[in-house]
């Protein structure tokens, strides 16, 4: 082998669980990523097992995440969910008797649910359990991320907030996975000096940047982003690299928008009669995805045409063949000048494949067999398993960066969302007043700093601002900050007056039940 290439999927979606609706659109957000992402990935290293492959992938499970997957109450709503699709693409199949195109595909559809109802069931709703499984097996490698993935950067000169952040969700996944994380993900790829600190207070050993965060390093690093620097404290640092982001990641070059494969947006939810669908959309009221769709990508302004899933994946093996060829020559060219073995960091947003790109897990499944059998100069390894193998490696300051617009944290602070960080350092403020007056809590003084701390932590999550820029839920994403600081300042004062209701606190552990174990020290 001449080199390694370390795959990342980053895998996190924003606490949402409103149990005072029996239905809630934003819910399903969850829903279709356990159904097109989550479940097909445990399926894809299922194969990977039987056929006893060397495998190795690594994914972020974000803190909020993993507390929704654990959820009962998320659980029993997925299982409604599923069993709605199930029903909708048996119906789909009577209604398509006649026209054999739409009805192989709903066949199809109704053959793939089934599958995930399966799955789902092996591991009795737990998700987590699937995944902790082929950790240990080593197949797999879970990193973390901040603990409701707020923007490190924006919070960098409250040193707490950054401790509560990371070192919370260290507690988060050593109660999840009964180790401790070597990695992390720093949201949104984000960093600025001083952020490795509190890294390295957590034992973190590895973090993501994107390329330039790497490359504009001070000193330069040698070898770009082919092999980690360690920063001055000793955490490693890993840059993206461009070329394989590019293949997968470009609106105009990337697999992805192949004319074969699957077209997201065209779905029964809006092309079929609204009385046949009402009962399986998450709010009845409107239109909205189901998740069964018929047409292909088809390109430019033609009309849609059906689509043809043997060609898909016709075009899925072709495209797993070109990346590998792409890898293949990368590792060549770099191993030749190199007095090390390069390592090609390829990190990507885990619902890219299967709920984005259809065809996403079909992609990783045939590439990775690719690697194992066809040939022998590139290596599938993690982050972790490189620096066992190659420790010593420069030492630089990366540079701040992000893999946002513009390569910032433009996307996070900007016109539509800057109202929200006067409250937060405002909130912040507070919260570690709050850590410092009460040192040794009685038990319901505990229990209310915990849920001050759990609103903040919501509060600061980077969903909400990306949101309100994007426009996709902005009225949701505002609702969520504001009720969250609101929340906030109301324990506070209740705290600082000496009177806590116990029945507003009660139902905010009812609504906001994340982190039971969260720590307020970490705070102080």
């Amino acid at each position: 082998m001449q080199g390694y290439l370390s795959i990342i999927l980053h895998a996190h979606l924003p606490f949402v669980r409103h149990p005072e609706h029996d239905k809630f659109l934003e819910e399903n957000w969850l829903y279709e990523a356990i159904t097109e992402t989550y479940i097909p990935l445990i399926q894809v290293m299922d194969g990977w097992q039987r056929d006893r492959m060397n495998a190795r992938l690594t994914l972020t499970l974000s803190p909020t995440l993993c507390a929704m997957l654990q959820d009962p109450l998320l659980q029993d709503r997925y299982q409604r969910y599923l069993d709605g699709l199930i029903e909708l693409s048996e119906k789909e199949t009577h209604r398509t008797h006649w026209d054999r195109a739409f009805h192989d595909l709903a066949w199809m559809y109704n053959e793939r649910f089934l599958r995930i109802r399966d799955t789902w069931q092996a591991c009795s709703g737990n998700l987590l359990w699937a995944f902790r499984r082929y950790q240990e097996l080593g197949t797999l490698e879970i990193i973390t991320t901040a603990a409701t993935h707020g923007l490190l950067p924006l919070l960098a000169d409250h040193r707490p907030s950054l401790r509560g952040q990371i070192l919370t969700a260290r507690d988060h996944y050593r109660q999840c996975f009964g180790v401790d994380p070597r990695g992390i993900w720093l949201p949104e790829c984000a960093y600025s000096t001083g952020i490795e600190d509190v890294l390295q207070e957590a034992n973190l050993r590895w973090f993501t940047l994107d390329t330039h965060g790497l490359l504009h390093a001070t000193p330069r690093p040698r070898y770009g982003v082919f092999a980690p620097v360690y920063t001055p404290n000793g955490v490693a640092a890993f840059g993206r690299d461009l070329e394989s982001a590019k293949q997968v990641w470009s609106k105009h070059e990337g697999y992805p928008g192949e004319v074969q494969y699957r077209d997201f947006y065209r779905d029964i939810g809006y092309d079929l009669d609204f009385d046949y669908v009402r009962n399986y959309l998450p709010n009845t009221g409107r239109r909205s995805f189901t998740g069964i769709k018929y047409y292909r990508i088809t390109g430019g302004e033609a009309e849609k045409q059906v689509y043809n899933r043997l060609a898909a994946m016709e075009k899925v093996a072709q495209h797993a063949a070109d990346f590998l060829a792409a890898r293949v020559r990368q590792v060549q060219q770099l191993s030749g000048i190199m007095d090390r073995p390069p390592i090609i960091v390829s990190p990507y947003d885990a619902e890219l494949f299967g709920h984005w790109w259809y065809e996403g897990p079909e992609f990783l499944d045939y590439f990775v067999r690719k690697v194992c059998f066809d040939q022998d100069v590139v290596q599938l390894a993690t982050p972790t398993e490189y620096l066992q193998l190659h420790p010593t490696q420069q030492i630089a300051a990366p540079s701040p960066s992000s893999w946002g617009e513009e390569g910032y944290w433009k996307l996070w602070l900007n016109e539509t969302n800057d109202w929200i960080y006067p409250h937060l350092t405002f909130c912040q403020e507070r919260m570690t007043e709050l850590a410092r007056k009460f040192p040794t809590p009685d038990a319901p003084t505990e229990r209310a700093l915990k849920q001050a701390a759990r609103e903040l932590l919501l509060a600061q999550a980077s969903d909400w601002p990306f949101i309100l820029r994007t426009g996709t839920s902005p009225e949701y994403a505002r609702r969520r900050v504001k009720d969250h600081l609101l929340r906030f300042n109301r324990l506070f004062e209740q705290l600082m007056a000496g009177g806590l209701d116990e029945r507003y606190l009660q139902r905010l552990e009812w609504l906001d039940n994340i982190f039971p174990d969260i720590n307020p020290r970490y705070w102080a």
